[in-house]
This record gives structure tokens, sequence and C-alpha cells, in this order.
């Protein structure tokens, strides 16, 4: 059967046997120049074998590498012509520290946009809480873990074509059943049913994407996000905890005793650096730290930890909180060894900007620096915004200063250039 199997290669058609050809006559050729060389028999001797070994060295690199496109051609049509640069990307990239980023949300899937072009090894720890939107829809009618957050951080760590990205983003806008729902979460949802676990239906999601790195939810288990205000209230669910207008004292999960994925640990353990944020503070960051063993997995790990604190307040959520205030809820809520390092921005944001989110009652978080470092953390800062349609977190900005910090620190050289990027 692998004689069968074998001799296929040889048929009319399949264009390997030319370049074959050539790759084993630059084998030969080599090989007589090569014994050649040390006959005696004059100069003219001596050039004819140095021919045929240049012709020959070149005839078998010529071969293998044009009978190695060929079959590129087929498996992968369109990477057939950049394969150089493809190889040498994904060598350049499997260098590449290992770096867990722990949220949710949009700011989550922003930090891993540009964290892409350094390493293949990101794993990102997505929060489970969410019960809005599609995701909540999906999460009441199929008993299952809410998708949203995952399919975003999918499509930010996908190294695929751009309309398959265009694809599992795609939101149903018409007056129908789907109405709301995107494309991604559907997918989601049916190979959970097809699979009959979420994380292996995220793994598959992962290989139909082509992602760099690995996404993993925080927990199996389907968790209610709760929150006890400063009157002593309480509201449940993570949408209602966005619209209460009563400052919040503390969230928690509902059941207590939900345990950490066994890929979120591990990876945590074997981390170079630890990024938590940007995102909603209450909302998306601190319900990964409230899983069972996240905690004291970070804690005792000996990757650099870091805490990229939110550009913008949030309406009710974090109204009036300064960035030390971020730090302080978010060590509450863990342990004072959960991070080591916060990344503040510190640039102005344009007065044109600034009165958009003035009407939503959101405004710029104050980086005061000097009160971090007396809780006994370090502080960077920095430029670290976009400013062209809304005030978001650049992802090349972050993931520049992330990187330099994971190689040494700033003041130490710069970043390493990313995969693709003049050099």
């Amino acid at each position: 059967m692998k004689a069968m199997h074998f001799i296929k290669w040889l048929y009319p058609g399949m264009r390997v046997k030319r370049w074959l050809g050539i790759a084993i006559g630059g084998v030969l050729a080599f090989g007589i120049g090569s014994a050649l060389l040390p006959v005696e028999g004059g100069l003219p001797l001596r050039l004819v074998s140095l021919v045929l070994l240049v012709l020959g060295l070149a005839s078998a690199v010529a071969g293998v590498g044009l009978m190695v496109r060929s079959l590129l051609e087929v498996v992968s049509p369109d990477h057939a012509r950049d394969l150089v640069e493809r190889v040498f990307q994904q060598r350049y990239l499997e260098k590449g520290p290992k770096i867990v980023v722990i949220g949710g949300g949009t700011g989550l899937s922003t930090l891993l946009h540009g964290l892409k072009p350094y390493t293949t090894h990101l794993t990102a720890i997505v929060t489970v809480a969410d019960d809005g939107g599609s995701s909540g829809r999906l999460r009441q009618e199929f008993d299952m873990l809410p998708p949203g957050d995952i399919r975003n951080c999918l499509v930010a760590l996908a190294d695929t074509e751009p309309l398959m990205q265009r694809l599992f983003q795609y939101r149903f806008a018409e007056d129908s059943a789907l109405q709301g729902h995107s494309f991604g979460n559907l997918f989601i949802t049916a190979m959970t049913k097809i699979t009959g676990d979420f994380e292996r239906a995220v793994r598959a999601s992962s290989k139909v994407l082509a992602i760099r790195g690995r996404v993993v939810p925080s927990t199996n288990m389907k968790v209610r996000l709760a929150a006890e205000h400063d009157d002593g209230s309480v509201t449940l669910g993570e949408t209602k905890i966005s619209h209460s207008p009563v400052p919040i004292r503390r969230v928690y999960l509902e059941p207590t005793g939900c345990l950490p994925t066994a890929d979120a640990i591990t990876a945590i353990q074997e981390a170079n650096a630890i990024v938590m944020g940007p995102g909603s503070l209450y909302t998306s960051i601190i319900p990964n730290l409230l899983v069972g063993g996240m905690v004291e997995a970070i804690v005792t790990s000996k990757a650099l930890k870091i805490y990229v604190c939110n550009v913008m307040t949030q309406f009710r959520e974090t109204a009036d909180f300064k960035a030390s205030d971020h730090v302080r809820a978010l060590v509450a809520h863990s342990n004072p060894g959960i991070l080591q390092l916060c990344l503040v921005n510190t640039e102005p944001v344009p007065p044109s900007l600034l009165a958009r989110y003035r009407q939503e009652e959101a405004f710029p978080v104050e980086p005061d620096i000097e009160r971090i470092r007396s809780l006994g953390y370090q502080v960077v800062s920095d430029n670290i915004i976009s400013t062209e349609d809304y005030v978001r977190h650049d992802p090349d900005k972050v993931a520049k200063i992330v990187i330099q910090l994971i190689v040494g620190g700033r003041g130490r050289g710069p970043a390493p250039a990313p995969a693709g990027a003049a050099r």
C-alpha cells in the first residue's frame, strides 16, 4: 500500500517529477565534482570540478525549493509565493515571550491585536460572566457559557484571511430570529453542541481561524456576577451591575467555589508576563480573579505582573475613579501580590472628544502616579491612547511597552521589531 502511494508521485500532472529530477541531477553533479576535485589533472580538470560543484549545488537547492513550492500551491495556494517570509515570521514569533492576558470585552481583544506581531505564545484568559446581548441570549437559550468575549479574542488573534474574520464578526441586522446575533457566536454555539464541551468548541474554532496563541475561558462553570453596593443592596447579572446608580463595594461570583480551567492555570505558571486589562474593572477583569485558585496561581507565578489601567472612567461603574482607585479595587478583590507594575496614560484627551464623553458622564482617569507608588507598585506612564474617533488604548503603543518591560525594562534598549516590520 505504501509503495502504491509513493508511485502516485510519479503520475503525469503531479508537477513533482521535473523538480525532483533537477534536485537529483544536482546532487549527482555535486558528487562528481567532489570526486574530481582531488584528482590530479591540471587546471582544466579543476575548473570542470568547480563548475560541477556550483551547478550541482544550485540545481539541488533550486529543485528542492521548486518542488516544495509546487506542493504548497496545492495545500495553500495563497501563501505559496511568500513561503520564505512566512517561515521566517513563524520562526521569529516562536522565540517570543510567553504572555498571558486576563480580562474581557473589547479592551482585551485590542491588546491581543497589538501583541500578536511579537509572539505566538499568547494566552487570553477570558471572563465568562457576560449575560447581555447576543451572548446572554445564547447563554440562556442553550444553557452554555457566553461566547461573545471569546469570539472577539479569537478574531483578534486570527492569522487567516480577512474575509473569515469579517464572517465571524458579522452581526445579523434583519428583522428575524437571528437579529443581534453575530455569526461567530452562533458558530461557537453550534461547535459546543457538536463537541459537547465549550472548551473543546473554543479549541476547534481556534483551528478554523488559525489563531496565534490560545483563548481559554477562566472557568468552565456557569457563573453569574453579583455586586454588593455601598448601601447594602445587591445586583445580580453583569449587565445590570453596569447600570446600577449606587457605587460598588465589591463583586463576587455565584455559585461560589468555581474552579479555573487547567489551561488557564498552566499558562499562568509558564508565563513570562501576566497582563491584566485594559477593560471594565468590575465586570471584565476582576471576575477572572474571583475564580478559585486563579489569584494564588498569579501571585506564585514568577512572571512580571502588569495592570493596564483604563484611560476613561465608566459611567456608574468607576465614576470619579483615579488610577490608584482602580489598583486598590483590584487588590481588594484579590491579593497585594497580584501585580507589580501599573501602566497609566498621561496624554491629554482632545477637547472635542472630551465633550462627547462628558455627555456619557465619562472622564479621563487621573494618573495619580505618586499615590500608586505609595501603595507599593511601580508605575510606567506614557502616551498609550488612540484618539481618532474614540479614546481607546493604542494596541501598538501598549504592546511595545509590554514587550520592553519583558525584555529588560524601559531605558535598556528598544523592544524587538514585530514580525513583518522593516528591520
